[in-house]
């Protein structure tokens, strides 16, 4: 039975299944079909081969049985994907959850996943949070912009903070638009930068991430006087932790379903949930400083991440601490476009005394110097209508955005 907590399914609602497992569908019997204002439709067999029989126009939602080792099924279910086009929302049941399956899921608007054995009062809120989170097409989805660094000390915290920074002044006042959020877990600083405290509790979620909902994760934002809303985590300096994928893709699906735009200060470490993170960016922005070996470590970087990304959003080359050589020895901005090819984005000023002056303050650049030359390249870099055309080419071929299951409905 589902929790009193928690709104069982709409009256009126039909539930479409596919499974070959006899037990689940004896749970999904058990649980839906003993409702009369709940119309329970169970096609019986694998999702390959049975996949165009979905009556899927009437349906509320969706619940597919797959076997992730099988290519029948995954194949199935990418056609099944393609057929709905997002009209109605669908959840994955699975035996197993591995970064293998994150990433076929991830390229595909998945509602939510629930591995076996399932606990019917979760598939009920798994099926009413589906229902309930059927956006209209007129309803925007967030937008996630990911900072990651080339290499150590390039800048990539300031750049994420400002940029968060600059997203919230352009949003109407009051309104709860940007968060930033911090998965450099180890040696996080968007706090310390930002002068808050950060109270996200990993060991909280760690253990059943589903627990994370709305109300816990206002339990463990932060807020800046700016009206920004942050995830952090305090630092563990002294630890190397590496979390299971769908904690952190848990996370990110909460905090995106809440906000318009996402903005994501990455480790250089590459963990077992960065794929995931990467291809749920509309924006890829690889950070990198006005140095030979820094030119190179990003070129090496935007390889990694196209070779393993394949159909991901492009990574996009930011050169931070830019000054322009005019004469004498040194790199030119020639020369950045020569080494970075069509993969350079932009360049930001050096202006190491007032970023300082504002990380010491804890105060967007903006409030230090208005008009300042950092803040002014980023917004050129973030809203230039060349940047929001590839997001939103990116957003209808499928690829960026929030591709449903972990980025939020």
């Amino acid at each position: 039975m589902p929790e009193a907590s928690q709104p069982a399914v709409s009256a009126g609602a039909r539930i479409v299944a596919i499974t070959a497992d006899e037990a689940f569908e004896q749970l999904l019997g058990a649980t839906f079909g003993r409702n009369a204002q709940i119309e329970l439709v169970i096609v019986t067999g694998a999702v390959g081969g049975t996949e165009e029989k979905v009556p899927v126009e009437s349906a509320t939602v969706l619940v597919i049985d797959v076997d992730a080792g099988r290519p029948d099924d995954t194949a199935a279910l990418q056609n099944l994907a393609r057929r709905v086009a997002g009209s109605v929302p669908m959840i994955v049941v699975t035996t197993g959850f591995s970064e293998f399956v994150a990433r076929q899921l991830l390229q595909l608007r998945i509602a939510d996943f629930l591995v076996k054995p399932v606990d019917p009062a979760e598939l009920v809120r798994a099926c009413n949070r589906a229902a309930q989170g059927a956006a209209p097409d007129n309803v925007k989805e967030a937008q996630i912009y990911t900072f990651l660094p080339a290499a150590g000390g390039v800048g990539v915290t300031s750049l994420a903070v400002e940029a968060a920074m600059l997203l919230v002044r352009r949003a109407p006042r009051g309104r709860p638009s940007t968060c930033l959020v911090d998965l450099d877990f180890q040696h996080g600083a968007c706090a310390d930068y930002l002068d808050i405290e950060p109270r996200l509790d990993i060991g909280e979620i760690e253990p059943r991430p589903e627990r994370l909902d709305g109300q816990l994760l206002e339990v463990m934002l932060s807020r800046h006087g700016s009206g920004l809303a942050v995830i952090a985590a305090p630092n563990r300096p002294a630890e190397m932790r590496s979390f299971d994928a769908d904690v952190v893709t848990r996370l990110l699906d909460m905090v995106s379903s809440r906000f318009e735009h996402v903005v994501i200060d990455m480790p250089r470490t590459w963990f077992a949930w960065t794929d995931s993170v990467l291809l749920g960016s509309n924006q890829l922005f690889v950070v990198t400083e006005m140095t030979v070996p820094g030119l190179r470590h990003a070129k090496q970087l935007i390889a990694a991440i196209r070779d393993r990304l394949k159909g991901g959003p492009q990574p996009q080359v930011l050169v931070n601490r830019f000054e322009q050589q005019l004469f004498g020895p040194g790199l030119r901005r020639a020369d950045i476009e020569q080494a970075l090819g069509a993969a350079f984005r932009g360049t930001v000023p050096n202006s190491y005394r007032l970023v300082r002056e504002a990380i010491d303050r804890g105060v967007p650049l903006e409030e230090v110097k208005p008009g300042n030359n950092v803040s002014t390249a980023l917004k050129k870099i973030l809203f230039a209508p060349a940047a929001n055309q590839a997001a939103a080419k990116q957003a209808a071929a499928g690829v960026g955005g929030r591709p449903g299951m972990l980025w939020a409905r």
